[in-house]
């Protein structure tokens, strides 16, 4: 997948995916019987990074500087150099 495509999909899973799967956590951790404290906040620790594990690959490396854009460049001068 390209990085423009990984950019929008991590944009996407962000806006859309995180708040469904916060709304579905708390659902569904209100309707079951309160757990003691020991185990209720290791509970929403792992509930809080769980939604994040499948979705690695997408978000890896989007901060980073789009490595399409360089071959494009150097695509680019090898054409200038060529024609020139």
């Amino acid at each position: 997948m390209d990085y423009k495509r990984r950019k929008r999909l991590a944009l996407l899973i962000l806006l859309v995916g995180m708040p469904a799967y916060v709304i579905f956590a708390v659902t569904v951790m209100s309707n079951i019987d309160r757990f003691p404290k020991w185990v209720e906040l290791p509970t929403y620790i792992f509930l809080g990074l769980a939604w994040a594990l499948p979705f690695r690959w997408v978000f890896l490396g989007i901060g980073k500087e789009d490595p399409d854009k360089e071959k494009e460049n150097a695509a680019a001068s090898l054409v200038r150099g060529v024609f020139l």
